[in-house]
Order: structure tokens, then C-alpha cells, then sequence
């Protein structure tokens, strides 16, 4: 290969057990990079073209001269950050440069919008020199709402940072220094509380006096540690009085009046350890002197300053965090920059302040003492952690951190005078985070609002033992929305409640129903046989069906009239719980056939889909019978239905079975429903695009965008749902089962614990308000 050749590179090709060749796979195809940018308004005529340039972007661009903190309401600009490095610190990798730097910022960038939504230019400077680096960082305040400073090196840190807040009026943050130094601290909290220990005794020891390390101290002394307990070492010993080698202005305002010099000495009765140096110097001899529950925080990457097994063995009573995922209590700053500019920029903040990291830190040490929910729970492999020496941190994977850290920020900013826009309203604020959260908290608001305001409904849950359930009964008890009914046996849900680190308990704050040993069983199983017994059932297989199907147990409970609502289908075949279903709960009056409505909540809004999952291949009168009822169900979620009836037809253009079958569904929807908007049949573009559809159909009754799309067979409806769940990474509710009795649904196996609430809580709805 020449050296040209070597320049360019070759096409890598993944190889397992290689992440260095995946990693470059990964950042080239199937493009190359992490990011794009998207347009957030239609330019898809000149119209659009027109107020979006020349001549209608012309008003905003006045309006904001005249008032800029207009700029917030007309531009991206309030929720825009600048995420900035010219390379001279960069992970582990040192000094590479800013071009060479573009990858780490790229990949800070989607960690932002991830975790956040909010959206990032990183920014790459050729600019060593501080007087260079603020001079171009401070002339980017028009454009965004919020620097990120990142893989700057110490000293030179301290300086731009201090200068760039001292003349800038929005927020500059160090994710390096206090990003690290938030999640520190609220380890450290949580940490000497377990040890009954407090923050204003402690001696804390460090090694290592970078930008994070003094981060850590400064953060730490604002929340109530003394100056005088706290040990500073680095490269040159202990940080003390006199001392002239490595000094700055920075670290000399730790220096000790000591004849210590080394760390073992400094370490005798320390009450934390706080590693963010290198590999190996946090010797197990030294652990042995240290006090009582001592708390270890090996921060070098990816070896820390003690391995958790050789602290572990030497002192058994130790609190351990390293920086590493793959041991407990991981430091991540993923835990709170994105939530910390989020609140940030919600509320114009001018800066981040003090307050508002003082906020962030004790937001994050009340979190870990909550129980974790399902998405941290899925980030672990074995038993979930509860809050205790293994779990003083959640999991960067827990999505209740932007509803705890972002409001306790912007209220900070607010409370101490540097929030340009105070948020007036707390609960709708959190309320609009925890739709960004769950994405389905918009759709779902009205349902959860009328279910908390009916009288309190027995949902049965036939697979009680599942995690997803018992975390989803743990929110419906919280939430005030049902009251749960699992299925299953009491000693495996109990065990598995104490696993996963849930508060509820079974016969306690809900009721279980055991298969093994319940007092009804005989009265189940005469039901039973009553239904199915000239069905091809004998008695004794009737009493086994009742034993071991908690389906079919389920079922019988809600017919007796001893649950409101049926939620089952985490395991096993759909087409055998509808069978149940049908057999012992039946079809609602006047209904010819059931059939299965399925939501997607993507980017695009609310979609749903018909018949997804039971007809195989409807008749035109049960296409407009489904049709109706899927009309009638989408109107409990609050939203006015569009309906299409697609096909392969565009009004008439195929005169197939199939077009005409859907042809004659829509005349009958006409006239059993005439005020019902729909129309068909016609294409899936023609559905969603009015443009299209009015080409071919100027006098459509349908207006808009259709959001409810009717498929003339299953394998179309199941086909569409699979291929635009996946290409859009929708969130899927459903799917909805219509003309049933009573209330009773049958979920996905891949459905989450969320999914099941969403469920459960559109199950209550439908027993409180069945009309």
C-alpha cells in the first residue's frame, strides 16, 4: 500500500472481537458520521420556501432586532448548544488535535439530543492559546443558547471557563470539570449516608489535582465539606503550605499545614477516597487504614486506582465507584449534562451557577434511593440494584433523570435571579418531560386523566409473575389509576418483587390470585365446564385448563364479576388468548367479529392501524364494522379520527376484488356512520399527503392527514405495522382489542412494563365509561 493509499484508508469490514475495526465500520456506513440536520418546518412548495427565506424570513429577523430575547420564541437558538474542544485533553488519548478530536464531539453531540433532545454543533477550534479559545468562543453567542467546553487541558481550562462566564450571557459549562464533579458528589452523599456519616466532618483524600479533581473539591466544599479535611495529592505528593512545584492558584487553595508527603499517610482515617489519576496507586495496605465503611471513588479510566475486588477483599465494609459500566456504581457525566442544560435552557439561564449544579447533585442522590425503574432495571444483568453500597448511582440509563434533574435545575436558576424565562408552571413543565420520557404521555394525558378520576377498577393480569407487570402494578398503585389482580404464584412474586427492588407487596397492596391453591377453584372450573363442556372439553381437562391457564383464570374472573378488565398476552401465541377470550367472555352485543387497533407514536404523531392482528381476510361489512369501532375507541385518546381505507386503488383506478371490497366497506361506513371522516379506497401515500390526495380526489371527505389507516386483510395491516414501527422506532400501544364484552387485551411479548400501564390504564377507561 502506498502512503496515499494508507492516507485514504481502506474499507474497514466489522470483525468480531475487534472494536477498534467496528468502531470505524460504525462511524463510516452507512455514512459517514453521527449527525444531521434536519428541517423542523415543510419546504415542500414555494410557498413554504417563501416564509422560510426570502422575503417572510424577514419579520422574525426584525422582530428579534427589536427584542432579541425574541430570538428564544422565532430560532432554534434556546434549545441549540455549542459543544466546544480544540483537542488538548481528549478521553484518554491526549493531545490529538481538534480535527482529530471531531469524532468525541460528534459522539457528545447525540448524547445530548438522546438523552435531552437537544441539538449540538460541535465545534472543533485550532486555538491552544486561552486568549485564542475565548476570543472565538465568545463570538458564537448569537448562535447558541449554551457552550459545552469539552477535552480542554488544565490550567488552561480554569482560565477559559472563568473568562467566557465573566463576559458571556449564556450558560458555559466544563462537562470535564463539573459534570464529573456532580455525579461525585452525589455518590459521596448518598455514600456517607449509608455510612451515617456527614459531609461536614469527612476527611476526604484525593489523588490527583486535574481539572475534575478540583472540580470535585469545590462542588464538595459549596455543599458543606471543610477546607481543612480535605488532602489533596498529585504527581508531586501532598498539595501543602510552601509547597512551589506544579502550583497554581487553583490547587494552592488546598494546601495543607503538614509534614505529610505521600499518600499512604494522608489516607489514615479517611472517610472517602477520590482517585482521578492513574492506574494502581490506591494500594490495598492502604485501605486498611482508613475509617470505618470507608467510600472509594477509582476514577482513573479504564484502570482505576484500585480494582473493586482488591478493595473488596481488603476491606469488606468499603463503598466502591469507579468509572467503568461494568461495575457498579459507574461515574458518568451522561448522567447529568444533558438534564443540566436541559432545565438551563428552558429557563433562558444566563449561566450555570452554583445553585443550580448544588441542585443537580442532591436531584441525582434522591433518585438512586427510588426504586429503579424498568428502563435502568434492562441495563443490568443479573438482580436489580437497590439503593445500598452496590447502587449509589443510577444507571445513566434511567429515564427519570430529566424529570428530576431538569426542573431542580431551572427552579435553582430561578431562585437565585439568572433565569431570563422563570417557568411559571412546575407540573406542566415536568409534564412536558415526562412526554419526551415515555413519548406516548401526550396521547396517553387523557386517558390517565379519566382513569384517575373514575372509581377505582380491578385490572387482572394473567401473567403475574412477569417483571414487566409487577413494575407496571407497582406505577398503577402509585399512580392511582387501577387496582391490580396478578395471577401467579405469591412466594415467586414476592421473591421476584425483593429482586427487582419494588416496594409493593402481594396481599397487601394488591391481591393476588394463586393457581395452585385458590378457594374458588372448584367454582371456576364449573363455570368453565358450563361454557365449554359441548365444546369438545371434559370435565377433567376443564379442570386443568383452570389450573395452569391464567388466561382462561383471568377471564373467569372478570365474568363473574370479580375484576373490571383482562390484560394478558406477555407469553404464548395471540391466537390462543383471543380464543379464550372469546369463549368465556365474548362478543359485545351487535358485534359481528372482533378485531385488533394498534397505535404508533412516532415523531410524525399519533397513527393507528387496523385490523392488525385477528382477521385474516375481512368481509366489507366487518372492514366498516371495525372501522367504527376503531373510530369510537381512538376518540377516548382525545383525538378527532381521520380514517383511510387503503388499498392498491386509488379511487377506482383497480378493479380488484380487493378494491372493491374496500369500496363497498366505505359506502356502508357512509351510511352507518356519516359522521365519521373517511374515505377510500385509495393509496397509503394518498392517506397521509391531502396534496396527492386531492389530485386524483379534489371533493375527498377526508381532510388532512389520515390518521387512522383500514387495511383490506391482515397480512397488509401486520406487514405496514412490523416495517414503519421499525423504520420510524415507534412506540407501539396496543394492540387494542375491539368488540369484546368487557375490557380485555391482548399485549405483545415484546411489550415493556410502559406499555402494559398504557394498557391497563385505556382498560380501566373502557370499564368506567364503556359508551
Amino acid at each position: 500500500m502506498t502512503s496515499k493509499d494508507a492516507k485514504r484508508g481502506s474499507d474497514p469490514k466489522p470483525s468480531s472481537g475487534d472494536l477498534d475495526e467496528n468502531a470505524l465500520f460504525y462511524h463510516r456506513y452507512p455514512r459517514p458520521g453521527k449527525l444531521e440536520i434536519q428541517a423542523t418546518k415543510p419546504l415542500g412548495n414555494q410557498r413554504d420556501l417563501a416564509l422560510a427565506y426570502s422575503p417572510g424570513v424577514a419579520a422574525p429577523c426584525l422582530a428579534i432586532r427589536d427584542n432579541p430575547d425574541a430570538a428564544a420564541a422565532y430560532t432554534s437558538r434556546a434549545n441549540l448548544v455549542a459543544v466546544v474542544s480544540n483537542g488538548t485533553a481528549v478521553l484518554g488519548l491526549g493531545n490529538i488535535g481538534p480535527l482529530a478530536s471531531k469524532p468525541v464531539m460528534e459522539g457528545k453531540a447525540v448524547l445530548f439530543k438522546k438523552f435531552a433532545g437537544i441539538d449540538v454543533f460541535d465545534i472543533e477550534i485550532d486555538a491552544p492559546e486561552v486568549d485564542r479559545m475565548v476570543s472565538v468562543i465568545s463570538a458564537l453567542e448569537p448562535t447558541f443558547g449554551g457552550i459545552n467546553l469539552e477535552d480542554i487541558k488544565a490550567p488552561e481550562c480554569f482560565e477559559v471557563e472563568r473568562q467566557l462566564r465573566a463576559i458571556m450571557e449564556i450558560p458555559v459549562f466544563h462537562d470535564d470539570q463539573h459534570g464529573t464533579a456532580i455525579i461525585v458528589a452525589a455518590g459521596i452523599l448518598n455514600g456517607l449516608e449509608l455510612a451515617g456519616k456527614s459531609l461536614t466532618d469527612a476527611k476526604i483524600v484525593t489523588s490527583g489535582a486535574g481539572a475534575a479533581a478540583l472540580a470535585c473539591l469545590n462542588l464538595l466544599v459549596a455543599l458543606g465539606a471543610k477546607r481543612e479535611n480535605i488532602w489533596v495529592h498529585d504527581i508531586e505528593g501532598l498539595v501543602y503550605e510552601g509547597r512551589e512545584v506544579l502550583m497554581d492558584e487553583w490547587k494552592s487553595i488546598y494546601a495543607q499545614p503538614s509534614d505529610n508527603r505521600v499518600l499512604s499517610q494522608s489516607i489514615e482515617g479517611a472517610d472517602v477516597f477520590l482517585g482521578l489519576s492513574a492506574a494502581g496507586v490506591l494500594k490495598p495496605e492502604m485501605l486498611a487504614t482508613m475509617a470505618e465503611k470507608p467510600l472509594i471513588m477509582a476514577l482513573a479510566n479504564p484502570s482505576p486506582e484500585i480494582m473493586p475486588d482488591e478493595a473488596r477483599e481488603a476491606r469488606p465494609d468499603a463503598m466502591i465507584c469507579t468509572g467503568r459500566s461494568d461495575f457498579p456504581n459507574q461515574v458518568n457525566n451522561v448522567l447529568c449534562f444533558p438534564y443540566i442544560f436541559r432545565g438551563a435552557l428552558d429557563c433562558g439561564a444566563r449561566t450555570i451557577n452554583e445553585e443550580m449544579k448544588m441542585a443537580a447533585v442532591r436531584a441525582i442522590a434522591e433518585l438512586a434511593r427510588e426504586e429503579p425503574s424498568d428502563i435502568a432495571a434492562r441495563a443490568y444483568s443479573g438482580e436489580t440494584p437497590v439503593f445500598g453500597p452496590e447502587y449509589l448511582i443510577p444507571s445513566p440509563f434511567d429515564q427519570r433523570l430529566i424529570l428530576r434533574i431538569a426542573p431542580a435545575v431551572a427552579k435553582a436558576a430561578a431562585d437565585s435571579g439568572v433565569a431570563r424565562r422563570p417557568i411559571s408552571d412546575m407540573e406542566a413543565y415536568v409534564d412536558q418531560l415526562n412526554r419526551f420520557v415515555f413519548r406516548s404521555g401526550l396521547i396517553m394525558k387523557p386517558l390517565f386523566t379519566a382513569a384517575k378520576a373514575a372509581t377505582k377498577k380491578r385490572v387482572v393480569f394473567a401473567e403475574g409473575e412477569d417483571e414487566r407487570v409487577l413494575r407496571a402494578a407497582q406505577v398503577l398503585l402509585e399512580e392511582g389509576i387501577a387496582e391490580p389482580i396478578l395471577i401467579g404464584r405469591p412466594g415467586i412474586i414476592e421473591n421476584r418483587l425483593q429482586r427487582f427492588g419494588l416496594r409493593i407487596r402481594p396481599d397487601v397492596d394488591f391481591q393476588v390470585t394463586n393457581p395452585e391453591d385458590d378457594p374458588r377453584f372448584r367454582d371456576y372450573v364449573d363455570e368453565y365446564f358450563s361454557i365449554v363442556g359441548r365444546l369438545g372439553v371434559i370435565p377433567e381437562a376443564a379442570r386443568t385448563i383452570v389450573r395452569t391457564n391464567a388466561t382462561v383464570i383471568g377471564a373467569l374472573g372478570i365474568r363473574r364479576g370479580e375484576a373490571d378488565a383482562l390484560i394478558c398476552g406477555l407469553e404464548g401465541r395471540y391466537a390462543r388468548h383471543l380464543r379464550d377470550i372469546s369463549q368465556i367472555i365474548g362478543k359485545r352485543d351487535g358485534v359481528a367479529d372482533y378485531s385488533a387497533l394498534s397505535l404508533l407514536i412516532s415523531q410524525r404523531g399519533a397513527t393507528f392501524f387496523t385490523d392488525t392482528y385477528v382477521s385474516l381476510n375481512p368481509c366489507a361489512e366487518e372492514i366498516a364494522e371495525t372501522t367504527i369501532m376503531a373510530a369510537h375507541e381512538i376518540r377516548r385518546f382525545g383525538i378527532t379520527p381521520k380514517a383511510a381505507l387503503v388499498s392498491h386503488s386509488n379511487f377506482g383506478s383497480r378493479d380488484s376484488d380487493s378494491a372493491s371490497k374496500m369500496r363497498k366497506a366505505m359506502q356502508i361506513i357512509h351510511a352507518l356512520a356519516p359522521e365519521l371522516e373517511a374515505d377510500g379506497e385509495m393509496h397509503g401515500d394518498s392517506a397521509i399527503s391531502e396534496a396527492l390526495r386531492k389530485r386524483v380526489m379534489p371533493d375527498s371527505s377526508l381532510s388532512g392527514e389520515a390518521n387512522l389507516l383500514v387495511f383490506p386483510n391482515l397480512d397488509a395491516a401486520n406487514i405496514a405495522l412490523g416495517v414503519v414501527k421499525t423504520m420510524t422506532e415507534a412506540l407501539h400501544v396496543g394492540p387494542i382489542l375491539l368488540g369484546s364484552a368487557m375490557p380485555a387485551h391482548i399485549l405483545s411479548p415484546s411489550v415493556t412494563s410502559r406499555g402494559v400501564v398504557n394498557m391497563a390504564t385505556l382498560s380501566v377507561v373502557e370499564a368506567s365509561f364503556p359508551e
